[in-house]
């Protein structure tokens, strides 16, 4: 089997979303990556909607996550979740680009806070979404 191709990218990728299928599939463009931030947009398509043509919640969640990812993982070290949380404020279509700009609010010891904005092509704001993350032990390459 092979592995799909990175997802679309203006800026270089990291070994992580050189090998994220999920981001992908779902057409997600890397626009910036950053130690502490980052941008990540997709285009919103019509599989991507729910039964009332409105974009489903859980793939704002997924780009979110995705920008969310990018940002927090700035050294050596795996980062993962440990939590996050999102608020719906405007619903959007298929047709419409959606932006998740990432940045760091603070970082100590193995735990971290991170706020992500999601805007439409328009500027408005689609959601906010809040993540905490934790450092692993385990090094970002399987040979290290």
């Amino acid at each position: 089997m092979t592995d799909a191709p990175a997802a679309a990218t203006t800026a270089p990728l990291r070994s992580m979303m050189q090998s994220d299928k999920a981001s992908f599939a779902l057409g997600m463009v890397v626009e910036r990556d950053e130690p502490g931030v980052a941008v990540v947009s997709m285009l919103v398509r019509e599989d991507m909607t729910n039964g009332f043509q409105i974009t489903h919640g859980g793939l704002v969640f997924t780009l979110a996550d995705t920008a969310f990812a990018i940002a927090c993982n700035e050294d050596e070290s795996v980062t993962v979740a440990a939590g996050a949380d999102i608020t719906f404020l405007k619903s959007t279509r298929a047709g419409q680009t959606l932006t998740a700009t990432a940045v760091r609010r603070t970082r100590s010891g193995r735990t971290g806070l991170y706020d992500v904005s999601v805007t439409d092509e328009t500027g408005d704001t689609v959601a906010e979404f809040r993540g905490r993350s934790l450092t692993t032990n385990r090094p970002t390459s399987p040979s290290a």
